[in-house]
């Protein structure tokens, strides 16, 4: 849904990222994830982007930045500015280890009734439709755990949004460092919502990237 409505003023391009969608079976690494961001950059072929990464993406992004930032104009982390190390890491790490015996039919199963009971079927439906990443799930975590905190804001040189749901305790819990750690960072909140922010109130969503976006200094 944000794709259509952003590129009505913006070129957008969204990602499969290793291990999702269309590279469902390209085995998972964050080396791999930044080579795609950066290709999926240079296919709209105008400068420096604007990376928007949710979760998992957000981590993604915040490892593009470090690795390729002449590509980058600016970045919205969502739903990713919580420390990925120390003990907060613990339960995922132990989710990480129960999801591969789990059969992965009955957790997509459990998923899609989960989407379609919170939200509308015009929301969820492209999702449930590509299908999850539960395999990749082990291995992204294993990298991305103990790996990024508050610090990796230092490799951003450009504007950051990190924009959070109100109601996702878990994966806002750093905001406030991250937004320290930078000096053009801000948080913005969307009332009301959880970790699948754009899902739970997508134009809030939409309208907080477009603003960003409009207000990032032009390139050159």
């Amino acid at each position: 849904m944000q794709l259509a409505a952003l590129r009505e003023e913006f070129p957008v391009v969204a990602i499969d990222l290793p291990g999702h969608g269309k590279r469902s079976t390209q085995p998972w690494s964050l080396s791999a994830a930044t080579e795609i961001i950066a290709s999926a950059v240079d296919s709209l072929d105008r400068g420096p982007a604007l990376v928007v990464g949710h979760s998992l993406g957000g981590y993604a992004s915040l490892e593009f930045a470090r690795c390729c930032p002449e590509r980058l104009r600016g970045m919205v982390l969502a739903g990713a500015s919580a420390s990925t190390r120390g003990l907060w890491a613990t339960p995922y790490r132990w989710v990480a280890r129960l999801v591969p015996r789990l059969p992965a039919d009955r957790l997509a199963r459990w998923n899609d009734r989960f989407l379609r009971r919170l939200y509308p079927q015009e929301v969820v439906e492209a999702t449930i439709r590509s299908g999850y990443a539960f395999h990749t799930l082990p291995a992204a975590w294993a990298e991305v755990l103990g790996r990024f905190d508050a610090d990796a804001m230092r490799h951003v040189k450009v504007p950051v949004l990190i924009l959070n749901g109100e109601r996702d305790p878990v994966f806002r819990a750093g905001e406030a460092d991250f937004a320290r750690a930078h000096p053009h960072a801000r948080v913005e909140l969307i009332p009301r919502a959880r970790h699948l922010a754009n899902f739970d109130d997508p134009d809030a969503f939409t309208d907080a990237v477009r603003r960003f976006a409009r207000r990032l200094p032009a390139v050159g």
